[in-house]
């Protein structure tokens, strides 16, 4: 006798498979990608929280690093960048100036510290004597015209009157992200550093460091900006809602930075 349970068999296979096909479709319209242009300083903390983003949204964040001025550049000739997390103020407002990014969009999501690292422990003491005993043959900054911590670290030699005696032992990095490399391969005794990138379960992990003093340079806020690329892209607006949550936060300051 024929089996006439097969025809209702394959009819509910097929309205199953159709759930399921609507479901993906329905996920993959809200799973959007973001593509975000992060300050080399931040690459730490910002990787943890696109993950987080990515678990808690369905959208995805494509991270580019690199030093702030660059970007600002790169965005200006049209890289296609939804998203700019910048090392200072002045770059993000200088976008939205110039109709480059989304007016009011602009937020500050982090304030950084400035540290003088070294890889080698008892180089670099408490006080930061170390730049005026000059103990050293070679001391890493990042690029001062395109990366705000080259910047500060250039504003903490000139405010401590070193900057004259010291320059012929400056070696720059593009970012600071090769700053740090400088210093941690030992290329340079000592180094101009974010406190994120040598900060470890809320410590510095290796080496000898002086955290510099926040009167000695001018406070490093750190904006957010939605690029005019990303207007209307949901998953550019969420990401940057996102970052003032309670979980964006607490990872934020898990890496050293304030809020």
């Amino acid at each position: 006798m024929a089996d006439r349970s097969r025809p209702g068999l394959r009819r509910a296979a097929a309205l199953i498979a159709f759930s399921v096909l609507s479901a993906f479709c329905a996920f993959a319209a809200r799973a959007d990608q973001v593509r975000v242009a992060v300050a080399s300083n931040f690459a730490a903390p910002m990787q943890r929280i696109a993950e987080a983003f990515a678990r808690d949204s369905g959208h995805h964040a494509l991270l580019s690093f690199g030093a702030t001025g660059k970007f600002v550049a790169q965005i200006a000739n049209g890289a296609p960048f939804d998203v700019f997390l910048s090392a200072d103020q002045e770059s993000a407002l200088r976008l939205e100036r110039e109709s480059l990014a989304v007016a009011n969009s602009r937020f500050t999501y982090a304030v950084g510290t400035l540290v003088l690292w070294s890889a080698t422990p008892g180089t670099v003491d408490a006080a930061g004597e170390v730049l005026k005993t000059g103990d050293f043959k070679h001391l890493a900054i990042a690029n001062a015209k395109t990366a705000p911590y080259g910047s500060a670290a250039v504003e903490v030699l000139k405010t401590l009157g070193l900057f004259d005696r010291l320059a012929p032992r400056l070696v720059h990095g593009e970012n600071i992200a090769q700053t740090q490399q400088f210093v941690a391969t030992g290329n340079a005794e000592l180094g101009f550093v974010a406190l994120a990138q040598v900060l470890r379960d809320g410590k510095i992990g290796s080496g000898s460091a002086w955290i510099v003093p926040a009167g000695l340079h001018a406070p490093l806020r750190q904006d957010a900006v939605l690029l005019a690329r990303g207007r209307g892209n949901p998953a550019a607006t969420a990401l940057l809602d996102y970052l003032k949550s309670d979980a964006a936060r607490a990872l934020i300051r898990a890496h050293g930075y304030a809020l």
